[in-house]
């Protein structure tokens, strides 16, 4: 049985890719347990240093599988399929020490919407659209709030989730969801763009800047500094950081960055 979620590592970009057009990438069993897999790899990579998330067909991502939802049997979360392997796969995307792109190919509803928040950056086609379709099937939008909401202000989730209703790349750029809406046909000059910037980063730095745009703001800022003070000490004294240095001062690249 061939996978639903194929990748490729070239020139340090991990690319993974959902293949299921015929329920249009939707959040089944089978293709959770292949991207869980497949994200797995990518982070174990030395090679991969920056991740890109995206689909084939029409659909980027159209949310949970609603023939296996409808087939679960009534008892609780543990029995809802997409419950089994789903946060696991929120939580990979999010703590990921390596950047995310997602570059949605189309459009996503629902838990694809989770998928697009886990990421560091999401960048769609103008064309694409996007529906917190939860509430009109009766269910509601648990998992993937906690991303969502995290990117989302408050006025804006509180429209989208309770009222379901569908808007465009455009209001999704305005409100946090999409980092770019671009036309389709620059959608992949501007990943690569987004790529390229990353994979120059060092791989340590990244990681940390990741965490620490997240954390800072929930500091007082007497703490903040104290903490951040003692960063950047350490930071300019690392290995990394003064591999930075001496290739800037000796005008190379790092010897992070891959090759072309």
């Amino acid at each position: 049985m061939s996978s639903l979620v194929h990748k490729q590592l070239e020139a340090g970009i991990a690319t993974i890719t959902l293949d299921s057009p015929p329920n249009r990438n939707a959040l089944s069993v089978r293709l959770l347990g292949d991207l869980e897999a497949r994200l797995d790899w990518a982070l174990g990579e030395p090679e991969a240093r920056v991740i890109v998330l995206t689909g084939t067909g029409p659909v980027f991502c159209s949310g949970a599988d609603l023939k296996e939802q409808r087939a679960a049997p009534a008892g609780g979360a543990a029995d809802a399929p997409v419950t089994a392997s789903f946060p696991e796969i929120l939580s990979l995307i999010w703590e990921s020490p390596k950047p995310v792109i997602c570059r949605l190919n189309g459009a996503a509803r629902a838990g694809g919407l989770g998928l697009v928040a886990a990421c560091d950056f999401a960048i769609a086609p103008d064309d694409a659209s996007f529906a917190f379709s939860e509430v009109r099937l009766g269910v509601v939008p648990a998992m993937i709030a906690v991303p969502v909401l995290r990117r989302l202000d408050q006025r804006a989730a509180a429209e989208y989730f309770l009222t379901g209703e569908v808007f465009d790349a455009a209001r999704a750029e305005r409100i946090g969801l999409l980092t770019r809406a671009v036309p389709r046909e620059r959608l992949d000059a501007e990943v690569a763009r987004y790529a390229a910037m990353l994979a120059k980063g060092g791989p340590e730095a990244l990681a940390i800047t990741k965490q620490m745009v997240r954390e800072v703001p929930g500091h007082s800022f007497e703490e903040g500094m104290r903490l951040m003070s003692a960063l950047s000490a350490q930071r300019f004294t690392s290995e990394e950081g003064q591999e930075g240095i001496a290739a800037f001062m000796a005008k190379r690249s790092p010897s992070w960055v891959p090759d072309a």
